[in-house]
């Protein structure tokens, strides 16, 4: 053999020695190294969990009364590993379970698809979680309907009963309280990615409200059974399980008869102000103690049943939530409504015409109107008022003399052209109450409001100008009115400044400044208390069954000393005349309980989806007692017109179930916190809850 036949023979050997030892390598690696890996990624192919849902914690009032709960239930449930392998693919026993309880065809059929196999138009109320387990129709399924499916298997194929939690709303008050507590669904696909969150796929979770907003203690951990599963998804052997372990209990501020008056009251006034003739498209009401910001009642209307949820959600209800056509339920005016404050903004006005060294006992003038450039700005009614002090001027509610006031400070810093080292006392005043941001109650979804300062000017006007600049190419027909255009013209001209309208706009509430209820409450709460801004809180406590305390949460101050006692004084003397001799006499008068308070009918520009101008919008904010404040209740009716004719009415009814008003006297038998708002714990057992007073 020649040498270089020799030398190739050597680095052919080389070569495969190589190979054979790159392939020992990598096999030593995928079967040593990297075994367990690649077996735990093998048995995931090939196994499945099954979920075995924990007690869900209850929700209770202050004083123990269950306001959430999980119940014995019984679910009809659809296992598609069977009835996929019908003939017809199981489309026969779908009716027929349809029938049995109570739903289309459509609905069940939508209920028991992946969310991936219907296209996104057709998806709500789709199955979120796996083929494989077992999916339910119905939460609320009777006695009768289990035993039907029960003794009828060969009628029933892969349909099977069971007793499972249900989550209740006892509503033993009346209360609904759905904006509040939230709802409870199966995770979706955005929950599992959340790596913070250790989510099964079938589990049930806070999915709004304080469901959400506390769901990691009251989810508690759910038991899996994780069982191995051949190419045909036959269960071939069990692999782990796990028992579920109980949620735990949140105790709130709440008080359940208080959130029923306040529901109630709160649909009364919607209801009067149709009557009035109002668009009136819903509303919200709050009542918070302004010594500690706990929240005693929250309410939004429209608002909708909460069982439907475990009832099993339609298309038409899921539609229903969102639709403008039938006031958007789903909407949480409270925290999410944002509406022009209007004359309730004043007391804000007052504090800053305070800082600028006006005088609170001088005489001013209010005349019917007020020239301001070229534009003539009306008095309420077009009304003159005479000479008056700032105390009558906030009790009959005149706009002129705030009109006069802002403007001349708005001159002071410099018009057009702003100083450097403005004052700007209005835009300082409101943002000295926390204004234009979240007050950080304990609820998801929180708007901010909007406080139209210079800062907020100039983003807005970035973002909007080129919409301005061509508003009559790129607005809808509806919303060329003469006012709009002539709006829009202006905006593309100087959006950016602070004109003299935008000054005297805010001074009375209106032009581009929006507040929740929510904020107002707090402001108000403020106002009462001397100054003091406190966190909204509705959560009191977490605790276990035992009564043992996991978590206590208590009142958080914001900011202190808001207000100078020299203010406080004149806004409790002023606002308690506003309902002595001003806007609200005629309301509360032969009252037996001393309130203060401001009314605020809000102008709103626009059209409605029918054509019609858009109405007013009513607030009444107020605290009482007036000489020791307790409590601040807020109500605001959308499109509701005058705020001393309907929410103000509305805030009367509440106050006259907070202090046991009948009959225009007060029954301390009715009393709802006759020793004051609960400060202790109570003993939380939801199934022997009964509903008495304190």
């Amino acid at each position: 053999m020649s040498l270089r036949s020799r030398l190739n023979l050597v680095i052919v050997q080389a070569l495969i020695i190589s190979l054979m030892l790159a392939l020992t390598g990598r096999l030593f690696y995928l079967q040593v190294a990297a075994g367990i890996k690649y077996r735990d990624a093998a048995l995931s192919i090939q196994s499945r969990d099954v979920v075995n849902p924990a007690i869900r914690g209850a929700i209770v009032d202050s004083s123990g009364i269950p306001l959430v709960m999980d119940r014995p239930g019984m679910v009809i449930s659809v296992d598609r590993s069977k009835i996929d392998k019908l003939p017809d693919k199981g489309v026969k026993v779908l009716e027929r379970v349809a029938k049995l309880i109570g739903k289309t065809p459509e609905n069940v059929y939508v209920a028991t698809r992946l969310c991936g196999e219907l296209s996104q138009s057709k998806s709500a109320g789709c199955w979120k979680g796996t083929r494989f387990q077992p999916i339910p129709v119905t939460r609320t399924a009777t006695k009768e309907q289990a035993l039907k499916i029960l003794e009828n298997s060969e009628l029933f194929p892969g349909i099977s009963a069971q007793s499972v939690p249900v989550r209740s709303y006892p509503s033993m008050a009346g209360e609904n309280g759905i904006h509040v507590l939230g709802y409870v669904g199966t995770v979706n696909e955005s929950d599992l990615q959340d790596s913070t969150k250790n989510y099964f796929r079938e589990e049930i979770i806070g999915k709004d409200g304080l469901e959400f907003q506390y769901d990691q203690y009251l989810r508690g951990r759910a038991g899996i059974k994780t069982v191995i599963v051949d190419r045909k998804e036959s269960v071939t052997k069990q692999a782990v399980s796990t028992q579920p372990v109980a949620g735990l209990n949140l105790v709130t501020n709440l008080d359940a008869r208080l959130q029923a008056a306040t529901e109630k009251a709160l649909e009364s006034s919607v209801l009067r102000a149709r009557s009035l003739g109002g668009v009136a498209d819903g509303g919200a009401a709050i009542v918070m103690d302004v010594n500690s910001g706990k929240i005693l009642a929250l309410a939004s209307y429209p608002t909708y049943d909460p069982n439907i949820w475990q009832i099993g959600l339609t298309q038409k209800q899921a539609t229903n939530l969102f639709s403008e056509a039938t006031g958007v339920p789903a909407l949480n005016r409270p925290l999410q409504g944002m509406y022009p404050p209007a004359s309730t903004f004043k007391s804000v006005s007052a504090v800053a015409a305070m800082s600028a060294g006006y005088n609170m006992n001088a005489l001013y003038k209010c005349p019917a109107r007020v020239q301001i450039g070229n534009r003539e700005f009306k008095n309420f009614e077009t009304k003159s008022q005479g000479t008056i002090n700032m105390k009558r001027a906030i009790a009959v509610s005149c706009d002129t003399i705030w009109y006069q006031i802002s403007y001349d400070e708005w001159v002071r810093d410099g018009g057009l052209s702003p100083k450097s080292g403005l004052n700007d006392y209005f835009f300082k005043a409101a943002r000295g109450f926390g204004l234009g941001k979240i007050t950080g109650i304990d609820l998801p979804s929180e708007a901010s409001g909007r406080i139209p300062d210079r800062a907020w000017k100039e983003s807005f006007y970035q973002a909007n100008k080129n919409y301005y600049c061509n508003y009559r190419e790129r607005a809808k027909k509806s919303d060329l009115t003469p006012f709009l255009i002539e709006v829009a013209r202006e905006n593309c001209l100087d959006g950016n400044i602070i004109r003299a309208g935008d000054a005297v706009n805010f001074s009375i509430g209106q032009g581009d400044t929006l507040l929740t209820p929510i904020q107002m409450t707090q402001l108000y709460a403020a106002i009462a208390n001397g100054g003091t801004i406190y966190k909204p809180e509705i959560a009191r406590a977490v605790v276990k069954s035992n009564g043992t305390v996991v978590k206590e949460f208590l009142p958080k101050v914001v900011a202190t000393n808001v207000l100078s006692k020299k203010a406080t004084k004149f806004l409790h003397e002023a606002l308690r005349a506003v309902v002595t001799e001003g806007t609200a006499a005629g309301v509360f008068a032969g009252f037996p309980v001393a309130v203060s308070g401001k009314t605020g009918t809000g102008q709103n520009f626009g059209l409605n989806a029918n054509g019609r101008e858009k109405d007013d919008t009513a607030w009444f904010s107020s605290f009482a007692p007036a000489e020791n404040p307790k409590y601040a209740v807020v109500m605001v009716v959308s499109q509701g017109g005058f705020g001393s004719s309907v929410s103000a009415v509305g805030v009367k009814d509440i106050y006259a179930a907070l202090f046991g008003v009948v009959g225009g006297k007060v029954d301390p038998t009715k009393v709802i916190f006759p020793r004051g708002v609960p400060t202790k714990l109570p003993k939380v057992d939801p199934k022997n809850a009964k509903l008495v007073t304190q």
